[in-house]
């Protein structure tokens, strides 16, 4: 398919198409024309895209899951695995920004917020 029919049934532009392409997160291939020619599972595959990035994952990190799980012998299972990493990710990040969030509050209203609390 083309990548007009391509974005227009995966609900992106076609510029979007052509960056995901530039980076290797789909691969079509070029026609006599000059046209780029996507098979039909292109299209699932750009909405798992679109999820995965709705969930917080980063285009590097659906690059470089997508292999596993095209792979993986139970997909729902890879996935969840998936999850639960991005969980702990998430947990630990949480941790973190309430840590920051303390230290920025014992900073209000010192005189010097960028002074040590003491």
């Amino acid at each position: 398919m083309r990548i007009g029919e391509l974005a227009a049934q995966a609900g992106l532009t076609r510029d979007t198409i052509r960056f995901y392409e530039k980076i290797g997160l789909v691969t079509g291939r070029r026609l006599a024309n000059g046209y780029r020619d996507f098979p039909p599972e292109t299209v699932p595959w750009l909405q798992y895209v679109r999820t995965a990035q709705t969930l917080g994952f980063s285009l590097a990190e659906i690059a470089r899951t997508g292999e596993e799980l095209r792979d993986a012998p139970d997909s729902a299972e890879a996935l969840s695995a998936l999850f639960e990493e991005k969980i702990k990710v998430i947990d630990a990040r949480m941790t973190q920004l309430a840590a920051l969030r303390a230290e920025l509050d014992a900073r209000v209203s010192t005189g010097c917020p960028l002074r040590a609390a003491g």
